[in-house]
């Protein structure tokens, strides 16, 4: 977190640079302002329109008139302290309180006229450069605004697309690794196509000076900041902000829109829908359309209509694909797909050990080591093929990522529970060993026999400094049958 004294001389910095840049660009204007014409800037016909902000992933709706008409957008620079991830909370600066700030949604050819307030409470001078402005900085040269006040400015919409907006306060790299960004939708004149669903999702990533999840307050950190390594890859400002209760959500059958940004302010996002093919992609929110698209890549102050249809229940993941980010940074969403089951489209067919002779070296070299032809050796090798990746080898699991097997008091307390999470998979918020988590455990239910489920559990149970205990295959398949969730 800037100390006070870095915010004074920041904020006098600023206010320089806008009596600097301000001054230029009204010289641009003077004389000019008496004559300008209706085609410039007079109000499009029709009455002034309040433009109604919500907050992400929501979207405002969608345009139905037929003209152009004056839009009033009313934001608020917020400099607000709430958490990143669960236990971790930083000083965000953020417009509207949120982040990303609320998507702004206007038409072609309208007038907007923007009306920017800064909090009194606020430390620093903030601004907004809108890429969908044209006029010098965006909006940025008229709109540094210091705390108590406001700056009103108007623009008209002239190209349609989905465009990003930030601080362009000095320094600009820190007011937007602090959340200061947003969208704004210019929608062509006949509007967009009907869809059932229509989210907000902004990718940004964050500097603190500890590690990730290292709990308590945390401040920004300049040098990972210039050296672009940040502790938190994240949508929509927050460790699962799309997940659990938050998810995004859909029926079969449905269309899906996402408008989807990435606010950087250094990375590139490689976004991706695991088990979603995306029908059409609006490259860099522009007119170019592409096809059948798994993963598309949003450079760091750009954005991506993406439109989809939904036809297989399940829980989807949304994540960035450079996947590191994803499962140990937090990039990762959750799209929850509700309806009938589409065994035309997808469907497991059986699961189980492999038939006799399926793999003869396997099997021969089973035979070689008798200790994994009973249950505690057949389970270390189910461990060792699926378990170890993510909760490693000893059990300890990854720090701040996958919870650990090792002396785990949430697997001792409920072997049941345990079952069902093997089965059905597993996402939300655990605490385990006093620490939270959420990752996601993937299902394993289809892929693994209940004989698998019940070695490896009894496995772990009696390693790694567990309490010990046996589950048999018939209990794993009283949890299947019974249809048990895990919570």
């Amino acid at each position: 977190m800037i100390s006070r004294v870095h915010a004074k001389i920041a904020m006098a910095v600023g206010v320089m640079i806008f009596g600097l840049i301000s001054s230029v660009a009204f010289a641009g204007d003077a004389g000019a302002t008496s004559g300008r014409g209706s085609d410039d800037f007079g109000p499009p016909r029709g009455a002034a329109i309040e433009e109604v902000l919500v907050a992400p992933p929501g979207v405002p709706l969608p345009i139905h008139r037929n003209d152009p008409a004056r839009v009033i957008v009313r934001l608020q620079t917020r400099e607000v302290v709430k958490e990143i991830a669960d236990g971790v909370r930083y000083h965000f600066w953020t417009f509207n309180g949120s982040v990303p700030g609320p998507m702004i949604r206007v038409r072609l050819g309208d007038m907007v006229e923007l009306h920017l307030q800064n909090d009194p409470a606020s430390h620093m001078a903030h601004n907004i450069d809108l890429h969908a402005v044209m006029g010098p900085g965006g909006g940025a040269a008229v709109s540094v605004t210091p705390p108590g006040h406001e700056s009103v400015f108007e623009f008209k919409a002239l190209r349609s697309g989905l465009f990003v907006y930030h601080c362009a306060t000095a320094p600009v790299p820190m007011h937007i690794a602090n959340g200061m960004y947003g969208m704004i939708l210019v929608e062509p004149t006949q509007g967009l196509p009907k869809a059932d669903r229509e989210y907000y999702v902004m990718q940004g990533d964050f500097y603190t000076t500890g590690d990730y999840h290292a709990p308590g307050l945390q401040s920004f950190d300049m040098k990972k900041l210039l050296l672009e390594q940040p502790t938190y890859v994240l949508f929509n400002g927050r460790e699962g902000s799309l997940t659990g209760a938050d998810a995004l959500t859909s029926k079969t059958g449905d269309s899906v829109r996402l408008f989807v940004g990435d606010g950087g302010p250094n990375l590139v996002s490689s976004f991706h829908i695991i088990g979603q093919i995306f029908d059409n992609v609006k490259v860099e929110g522009g007119t170019l359309i592409n096809h059948n698209v798994q993963t598309t890549l949003i450079p760091s102050g750009g954005a991506s209509i993406i439109e989809m249809h939904t036809l297989v229940p399940g829980t989807f993941l949304l994540v960035d694909h450079s996947i590191t980010r994803a499962f140990m940074q937090g990039a990762l969403g959750q799209l929850v797909v509700k309806g009938p089951a589409a065994s035309g489209i997808y469907r497991s067919i059986s699961s189980g050990p492999m038939p006799a002779g399926a793999n003869r070296i396997a099997m021969s070299e089973a035979a070689a080591k008798p200790e994994t032809n009973d249950a505690l050796g057949d389970g270390k090798r189910v461990f060792g093929q699926i378990c170890a990746a993510c909760h490693q080898a000893d059990g300890t699991g990854l720090p701040g990522a996958f919870p650990p097997l090792a002396m785990s008091d949430f697997l001792n307390a409920d072997h049941q529970r345990a079952i069902g999470i093997v089965l059905h998979g597993l996402s939300g918020k655990i605490t385990v060993n006093s620490t939270g988590y959420e990752s996601v455990m993937p299902v394993f239910g289809t892929q693994l026999s209940d004989d698998e489920i019940a070695h490896v559990l009894t496995y772990v149970l009696n390693n790694f400094n567990n309490q010990g205990g046996t589950i048999t295959p018939a209990d794993v398949k009283a949890v299947r049958a019974a249809g048990a969730k895990a919570p």
